[in-house]
């Protein structure tokens, strides 16, 4: 297991042979998650958020169906390239680093699955300058939840196939902590659940992109996903991931915005 940080780990590039199954088979997030980000600030149809590291949109889409205008900012063409439209939605190449928006421009940013993969000083520095006077920054992650038995099962396999590359995971609060820049930060946790056929199974597991998409590992790996599917499947022939979802919450600190 390499000790190197995410973010030197080609993050921008790592997805692009995983964008098709990313897009069909990741979770989604519960509402509850989506709602305490919204919660306290002005009614959705007047706030912009920047979706940073949007990969196909699902998180950006769950905003703009609230009514908030989106820019979904990704780096991967790939992922973009397969990405769902919708009309409040705008994808955008860039990096959680140089996004290339303006200062003070959002009302929220938002980091789903994704504050790991950037680098975290000049990340913070260009959340505080893309956002509006005490913007809020929220990163959330879905956690499978290992109490229950198949994700636990579900997991072993992946980190056994992954070399163990599925358990690396950066810290959020003590980055947010160490800069001075943002609020103590909040964590809301929400529990949810993905149902997922045999097909589906197996492709959510090939949308990581920890797992290498050579032949054997393929082959093997999809053996053991339908043996544990096997085991596991209700009468409606269905598995359940079940997942924690974390949700960090903090606000710009009023004498770090920069001006415009």
């Amino acid at each position: 297991m390499t000790n190197d940080p995410l973010y030197q780990m080609n993050p921008q590039g790592r997805f692009s042979d995983h964008a098709e199954d990313y897009a069909k088979y990741r979770p989604s997030y519960p509402a509850k998650a989506i709602d305490c980000i919204l919660e306290g600030l002005d009614e959705p149809s007047k706030l912009i958020a920047a979706d940073i590291g949007a990969g196909t949109g699902i998180s950006s889409r769950l905003l703009a169906d609230r009514g908030v205008k989106v820019i979904a900012i990704e780096p991967n063409a790939a992922m973009r390239q397969v990405a769902e439209a919708h009309p409040l939605v705008e994808f955008c190449d860039g990096s959680a680093e140089n996004t290339q928006l303006p200062n003070n421009f959002v009302d929220i940013v938002t980091c789903f699955q994704s504050f790991h993969w950037f680098n975290p000083e000049p990340t913070l520095i260009e959340f505080a300058r893309i956002l509006k006077p005490q913007g809020k920054l929220a990163a959330i992650w879905n956690n499978r939840d290992r109490e229950d038995r198949f994700t636990a099962e579900y997991s072993r396999l992946t980190q056994i196939f992954s070399n163990n590359q599925s358990e690396l995971r950066s810290g959020t609060e003590e980055f947010i902590r160490e800069t001075s820049l943002f609020s103590t930060v909040t964590q809301l946790v929400f529990p949810s659940q993905q149902a997922l056929d045999r097909d589906s199974l197996i492709g959510r597991v090939m949308s990581a992109s920890y797992i290498p998409k050579t032949r054997q590992v393929i082959e093997e790996l999809t053996i053991k996903l339908r043996e544990l599917y096997d085991q596991y499947c209700d009468n409606q022939n269905l598995v359940y991931l079940r997942y924690k979802t974390s949700v960090y919450l903090s606000s710009l600190l009023a004498s770090t915005n920069q001006p415009n």
